[in-house]
């Protein structure tokens, strides 16, 4: 069994805007026994998200988008990245209400079903968001354009890719969004059984 005892000796709030940061000052029980000294540490708390992955059994092709992140920018990296649908959870609404409601305004389609994949912390060392990550059933006729919505500045090109395509685009590393790797894996890994399932 892994340790489990966590003492939170501090909560420092350092920021407090669209996002929340944090110094905690802590010990928790080790491995081996005991506790460790007191330290601390910074987290970002964004929230929790969720994010789906649209998938048209019929055409058989999954919809992705493309749009800019700083995060990217500022590691040097393609600011503009390949994702999928995502977003912030607001009060009250649920990781599938929030899929549902993504889908629509970043892809212009309609979630038919939804399959939940699973919810991953983003970044757990510096983070406490999680992302509830889903596949929803789409026609996917009309998926290509751009999306998002004008008063949060998104700019999102929506593009349709043939399911047998999906891993050789993640072989050539193009993918570099945590969130749709994971999403993607999980779809080369169960495209036969999803389509099948879509398709009766």
């Amino acid at each position: 069994m892994p340790p489990h005892k966590v003492d939170v000796l501090d909560r420092e709030p350092l920021y407090d805007g669209f996002f929340k940061f944090e110094r905690y000052k802590l010990r928790h029980e080790t491995f081996a026994g005991g506790m460790t000294g007191t330290f601390t540490r910074e987290l970002l708390d964004t929230g929790h998200a969720a994010a789906v992955l649209p998938y048209d059994p019929v055409r058989d092709r999954v919809v992705l988008q493309e749009q800019f992140r700083i995060g990217a920018h500022a590691a040097g990296r393609e600011p503009w990245l390949i994702e999928i649908a995502a977003g912030l959870l607001e009060p009250g609404e649920t990781p599938d209400e929030l899929a549902r409601r993504e889908i629509v305004e970043e892809t212009g389609l309609e979630a038919l079903d939804l399959v939940k994949i699973g919810t991953v912390l983003v970044s757990p060392g510096t983070s406490s968001e999680t992302v509830t990550v889903f596949c929803a059933r789409v026609e996917a006729g009309t998926s290509e354009g751009v999306h998002g919505l004008d008063d949060e500045n998104e700019d999102i090109r929506t593009f349709a890719v043939d399911a047998g395509e999906i891993r050789a685009l993640l072989e050539s590393g193009r993918v570099e969004n945590a969130v749709a790797v994971i999403a993607l894996q999980w779809f080369v890994l169960n495209h036969a059984e999803i389509r099948a399932k879509w398709s009766r």
